[in-house]
């Protein structure tokens, strides 16, 4: 492991450190989404959460990461059926903190 980090992977160390509470955020929103009807200030948090993190996900190169947080964002806005949204939208987080430990673990590796 390399204990010395190019100034360009400490920059995309910073932005991938902001990203638990924004993953901590969009899934205290899913679940509010969960738990009652569809409120629209509720779902444009979510988005606006979500679309703020792909942003800084493209800014660093993380494309997968930032495709999934586009695929959530389209996700949350289409109206349907609600169980299904919040299926989708508790599955794509899983698969963003599985990407965030593997691009941290990759910048840290060297």
């Amino acid at each position: 492991m390399s204990d010395k980090l190019t100034p360009q992977q400490a920059a995309q160390l910073a932005v991938l450190e902001t990203f638990p509470a924004r993953f901590e955020q969009a899934h205290r929103l899913i679940e509010e989404l969960a738990a009652q009807r569809t409120d629209p200030s509720l779902v444009a948090r979510l988005c606006r959460v979500l679309e703020q993190t792909k942003a800084a996900a493209n800014s660093i190169g993380e494309t997968a990461m930032a495709e999934t947080l586009g695929t959530m964002a389209t996700l949350a806005r289409r109206m349907g059926d609600q169980q299904m949204k919040v299926r989708g939208l508790r599955e794509g987080l899983t698969g963003l903190k599985l990407n965030y430990s593997a691009a941290v673990r990759a910048l840290r590796a060297g």
